[in-house]
């Protein structure tokens, strides 16, 4: 059944994921791959729930019946070839298998655990399958951190999370799409070349002054008075836009302000249409709803860049209770959308009518609501879209979105990954984050972390303390 190669190495997948990544068992091209019959099971109960994973756990076992579909009872327990990977115009030729295993077969008293549990079964079939195979290298994969721990302790060798889509460890060292340079930036420069371009002028300075800059990365220093923006670099030489930090501090949209330098450089990249993509990050009440919307605004009504603003947000767990809501589909989405509908208010606060207001805007600049349910298929043209709460979507569901955007479409994607919903995801596995490390040096995005509460002195206590 397994291959008695040394270096061959034996993977027992747990059910969570595949629900993470349904075609993960390709990830494992040279080695065997073993999914036990009470992961089928398990994903079988998921897939006819009225929730955001059961899709996944369709999705999975469509692949796995693409893989085994034509194999014998008897092949499927000898286990059948990977299908090969193709990847860059190259095809990775696969030595793996994947192994269906019956563990309901296996004594219990193998790993001592209770058997009336999935978790148990799955972590005995390991157990099993490692002293069955004593001489190769047996490892449970799975995202549950407790499953992990109680493998160790049924006395399993090798536990692992799957990490093949994580792209930092931790959380802390996600970038924040600026750096600031300790004194005066302009001191260590020396001479440089310096051009102008239009109402900009650009500098070309020595890469070895920051020598990890990425495209559209912010440079602040000491002095409160340095700002420049990365439009490029190579080998030796950095470009910079030259911004300063009085400038972004006046720009901006829709009569909103910015009121601290991360704001300004947000600002700065919002509005900015040479920037497709701006990923804000941040805690509650940093300003990124209200940045992103006034500057939507800004571009729609006063500048007539775009037509349209389409809203849409992931909603977690009520996938099931959205259709028994009344109206139309923006009506369903109107209670999972109020931070829209408030921040509106919010910029015509002082109107005499400010619900009157609201409305008249919404109604200018043809915001409509959407659900991330619904955006699958679409083609979206000369439109602002903002994906609100994208910290509780996968990689997956982003990528999805993003592939909507069409010619002459801005994506503002805001999130804060210390509010995460879903069960299956963690700051560092959130779709959130992926794409903030893979769109980090695309010249067409720009993400900036928003690390200041400027909602109200209570709102700052709550966010440092509780």
């Amino acid at each position: 059944m397994v291959k008695q190669d040394k270096d061959h190495k034996v993977y027992v997948l747990d059910t969570n994921v595949l629900l993470h990544e349904p075609l993960a068992y390709l990830s494992f091209q040279e080695h065997d791959v073993v999914v036990p019959m009470t992961v089928l099971e398990e994903l079988d109960h998921i897939k006819d729930r009225k929730s955001d994973v059961s899709r996944d756990a369709r999705v999975a076992i469509r692949g796995l019946d693409d893989v085994l579909r034509d194999a014998t009872p008897e092949q499927m327990l000898e286990g059948v070839a990977l299908p090969t990977l193709k990847l860059e115009n190259h095809r990775t030729p696969s030595s793996g298998k994947l192994i269906i295993v019956n563990d309901h077969l296996f004594p219990d008293s193998i790993s001592g655990l209770p058997g009336n549990e999935n978790d148990h079964r799955i972590i005995n079939c390991a157990v099993h399958l490692q002293t069955q195979y004593s001489d190769k290298k047996v490892l449970l994969v799975t995202k549950d951190i407790n499953m992990r721990l109680k493998a160790k302790g049924a006395g399993l060798k090798y536990v692992e999370d799957y990490r093949t889509d994580q792209l930092i460890d931790d959380i802390a060292l996600l970038t924040s799409g600026f750096k600031k340079v300790d004194g005066d930036f302009w001191q260590d420069v020396g001479e440089c070349q310096t051009q102008q371009n239009g109402r900009y002028t650009i500098h070309e300075v020595p890469k070895s002054l920051v020598p990890d800059v990425f495209c559209n990365e912010y440079l602040i220093d000491d002095t409160n008075h340095f700002a420049a923006r990365v439009v490029g670099y190579d080998d030796e030489h950095i470009r910079l836009k030259d911004l300063g930090v009085e400038r972004l501090m006046h720009r901006q949209a829709w009569g909103v302000k910015p009121k601290n330098i991360n704001q300004g450089m947000a600002l700065d990249a919002l509005l900015d249409t040479d920037i497709e993509l701006v990923i804000l990050t941040g805690p509650a009440g940093c300003g990124k709803t209200l940045l992103a919307l006034a500057s939507a605004l800004e571009m729609i009504i006063e500048k007539g860049i775009y037509d349209k603003v389409i809203v849409t947000r992931n909603t977690p767990e009520i996938a099931e209770s959205i259709g028994f809501l009344p109206g139309t589909e923006e009506e369903k989405m109107a209670p999972w959308l109020a931070a829209i509908t408030d921040t509106l208010e919010v910029l015509h606060k002082h109107d005499e009518s400010p619900v009157t207001s609201r409305n008249y805007i919404m109604e200018k600049a043809n915001i409509q609501f959407k659900s991330v349910n619904f955006m699958r298929g679409r083609s979206i043209q000369n439109a602002v879209v903002i994906l609100d709460e994208s910290q509780n979507l996968t990689a997956s569901q982003l990528k999805t979105i993003i592939t909507r955007c069409g010619e002459g479409t801005k994506l503002i994607c805001t999130g804060n990954l210390a509010q995460i919903d879903s069960n299956y995801l963690t700051p560092v596995t959130s779709g959130l984050t992926y794409i903030v490390e893979r769109f980090k040096d695309f010249e067409g995005s720009a993400t900036i972390n928003l690390n200041g509460v400027v909602r109200s002195r209570l709102a700052s206590f709550a966010e440092e303390n509780l």
